[in-house]
């Protein structure tokens, strides 16, 4: 299958013979036909996978057949905008009537206004700022025909539930929803029924599982041995990488140390102003820096294709955010590589990831063990901390084997038992 058996408006082909969109993703075969015969879709699917297609190329055709009507897009973050709004103004073109507008915090109101005064058709915004305007009245949605809710689960997350519902209370009832989500829990079901009607689901996979063509691994580690490990990952590895932290303090501390030990890195986090985030992201992105240290912001709408590592320095709060952090990497069936530092007291959240991931897996409860001198956590009467690094899938196989630590070196730092891959290998055409 290829994207001209959709029969799409030849300016639309056109532009995605010039964007490399030969052949369509499985999210983009089954949702595109679907939302061109007008049906509603309740779509889940990994990270990665093309969903911004599978709701922007009929978005587009919409709007073409349809000139006096309206669409929305609506996302739980600036950056998932803002890469959501590009994409759409690709499919575009340059030479395109239909104006669109991007309307997220962090940017200057009167731009916005500006932009808004020329009657755009396509508005792709963030919840709160999609609501400032409509309370200004500078922004009507009566002629919204097309809606998409896009992460939606990390809007719902977010508290984004009651935005939501006042954003869709100023559309016509009658109109073609599409909502995706990368997990379908019943509070996103029973909202469903509230904006669709007799949606398609349209389900790609497990959304609990990795992309495959990412290698997973662990390392058990003390919390002081984490940042001397950090630096011989880094040295030992090349291509562009992005670091996870848990807090925007640690992101902007580990940055300034990174960049100190020679390293071209920066930190993204939501205190940053728009501008700022965006500088860090096209700076990252145009490879002028190769270490990228972030907090959860980034684990979701951050496409970009040649992120190769990911490293959790700290795991994260919520199980289902692991599988977005390292869906970072391996976009649109490249290869990437996925690395977790756990220290003793990370124990009870890598226990909730790998049962999410593994939910058929007897995966072993992490035992309470009390740390033992200066060392860390270890058997009773040990000073010094064990490491290990091991596949997550022997890992996964093994779940009754008790995952015990390694003999680390005489410096009490940790040494690698794998081997580097050297990179990888050549990418396919990038799905947005």
């Amino acid at each position: 299958m290829n994207f001209k058996s959709f029969n799409l408006p030849e300016s639309l082909q056109h532009c995605l013979d010039h964007l490399g969109f030969d052949t369509p993703t499985p999210v983009q075969q089954k949702a595109i036909p679907l939302a061109l015969k007008g049906r509603d879709i309740l779509g889940s699917a990994q990270t990665g996978t093309g969903k911004t297609g599978a709701f922007g190329i009929p978005l587009v055709v919409k709007m073409m057949e349809n000139p006096n009507d309206m669409a929305v897009v609506v996302t739980p973050t600036r950056e998932l905008a803002t890469q959501v709004h590009q994409a759409i103004q690709g499919f575009l073109g340059r030479k395109s009537k239909i104006l669109t507008a991007l309307l997220i915090g962090g940017e200057p109101m009167p731009k916005q206004l500006n932009h808004l005064k020329r009657e755009p058709r396509v508005i792709v915004g963030t919840p709160g700022r999609i609501n400032d305007h409509l309370a200004r009245k500078s922004l009507r949605l009566d002629r919204t025909s097309f809606l998409v809710l896009d992460e939606t689960d990390r809007m719902l997350d977010m508290g984004f539930a009651s935005q939501i519902d006042k954003i869709v209370s100023h559309m016509p009832k009658k109109r073609q929803t599409l909502l995706f989500s990368a997990t379908l829990p019943h509070n996103i079901v029973n909202l469903s029924k509230s904006y669709m009607i007799n949606p398609e689901r349209v389900a790609i996979g497990s959304v609990t599982d990795p992309a495959k063509n990412i290698k997973q691994e662990i390392v058990h580690l003390t919390q002081s041995e984490k940042y001397p490990r950090l630096l011989d990952e880094l040295n030992s590895r090349d291509g562009s990488i992005i670091v996870f932290v848990k807090s925007k303090y640690n992101a902007d501390k580990m940055a300034k140390r990174l960049c100190k030990e020679g390293h071209e890195a920066d930190a993204i986090h939501g205190d940053l102003r728009h501008n700022k985030r965006e500088r860090v992201i096209k700076s990252f992105h145009a490879q002028r820096i190769r270490i990228l240290v972030a907090t959860d912001i980034a684990a979701r709408g951050l496409d970009i294709p040649h992120i190769e590592h990911v490293i959790n320095f700290d795991l994260p709060q919520s199980p289902e955010d692991y599988i977005h952090r390292i869906g970072r990497t391996a976009r649109a069936g490249a290869e990437g590589e996925a690395l977790c530092f756990i220290s003793q007291a990370d124990h009870d959240k890598w226990y909730a990831i790998s049962k999410l991931m593994n939910p058929n897996t007897d995966v072993p409860k992490p035992a309470r063990k009390k740390p033992a001198g200066k060392g860390g956590a270890g058997k009773a009467g040990q000073g010094k901390s064990k490491a290990k690094t091991f596949s997550f899938k022997q890992h996964a196989r093994n779940g009754k084997k008790k995952s015990g630590g390694a003999n680390a070196n005489n410096s009490g730092r940790p040494q690698s038992t794998r081997k580097r891959s050297g990179g990888r290998k050549g990418s396919p055409k990038r799905a947005a």
